[in-house]
This record gives C-alpha cells, structure tokens and sequence, in this order.
C-alpha cells in the first residue's frame, strides 16, 4: 500500500512539473488575420463538390499533383516538384569556395504544396468559403531542409481565386 501511494504521489509531482503553455502563445498576430483574408474567398453556391471538383481541376492546371483528396471534409492537398537553384547562391558558393577553400551549400530542389479546405458558410449555408495556402520546403545540395515557409505573396492567391472563379462561373453555366 505504501508503495502504490508513493507511486501515485511522484507521478503527481512529475505531472505538475511539465512547463506550462505561455499565454502569448496562443494569441494571434495582427498578421493572422490579414492572411486569412488573403487565402480565404467566399463563393455564392451550396455545391460544395462542385467547388472541390473545380479547385482540384485548378491545381492540376497549375502544375500540381493531387497527392490527398476527401470530399466529405472539404480537403485537398497538392504538390509539385520545382527546381530552387538560385545563380546568386551559386556565385556567392563560388567566391566563397574561391576565399575560403570551403564549399557552402546551395539551393537544389523545393516541393510546393498546396492545401484547400472548403466549408458551408452563412446563415443559411448559402457559401462555400474556400481557403488555400501555398508553401515550399528547400533542400541544399547537401539534403537538409534550408527553407520552410508559408508563400505570402498576395498576387499567387489573386490568380488562383481569379481562376477559380471563372472555373465556378464556367461549370454553373454548363460550359
């Protein structure tokens, strides 16, 4: 008995020794919000499937491989393979090496992904919102990750919603 009761009374203590979250941290930043406006548009339709259809069909168009889809949660994941050499790396690498003796890695290859998520929206769910978000990771010449990052520039999610739209305008139109 004294054993359990010591047991219990060091896992207690072990338990109120893990560090608790910052409130900060889970605060959102000015930022969040202007880039959830970015990646977020609203479209006039119950057809939810037919907006997935239709960005999935976009994405392919862009370049994309569909490598994650499911209808009932309103997901879509693509990616594509790009080349990330960068001739100003190279020619910092080479004065470098040329300097020092030392090879630096550069920039080899990115995968771009992007994510689509769709819901209902509005009091009647008359809309869809559909929000994206494009990133790529980097990989140097050695392998390692050099680069993970959140694309924020708004003229990449300007073209996609632009396109989508003429899509959706297209597909309730029969064209």
């Amino acid at each position: 008995m004294l054993k359990k009761t010591i047991t219990v009374l060091l896992l207690i203590a072990l338990a109120g020794c893990q560090p608790a979250i910052p409130p900060e941290a889970l605060e959102l930043s000015p930022q969040t919000l202007e880039m959830r406006q970015m990646q977020t548009r609203y479209f006039d339709t119950k057809d939810e499937a037919m907006v997935l259809s239709a960005s999935a069909a976009l994405l392919q168009d862009m370049g994309f491989n569909i490598d994650e889809s499911e209808t009932k949660l309103g997901y879509i994941l693509g990616t594509k393979d790009r080349d990330a050499t960068d001739a100003g790396q190279i020619v910092g690498a080479v004065l470098v090496a040329a300097l020092t003796g030392t090879v630096m890695p550069v920039d080899k290859s990115q995968k771009r992904r992007a994510c689509i998520v769709t819901h209902p929206y509005g009091e009647q769910k008359d809309k869809i919102a559909v929000r994206v978000t494009f990133q790529r990771i980097v990989w140097n010449t050695q392998n390692q990750v050099s680069t993970k990052e959140c694309l924020a520039q708004p003229e990449i999610y300007q073209e996609f919603f632009s396109k989508l739209s003429k899509s959706l305008f297209l597909e309730a139109q029969n064209i």
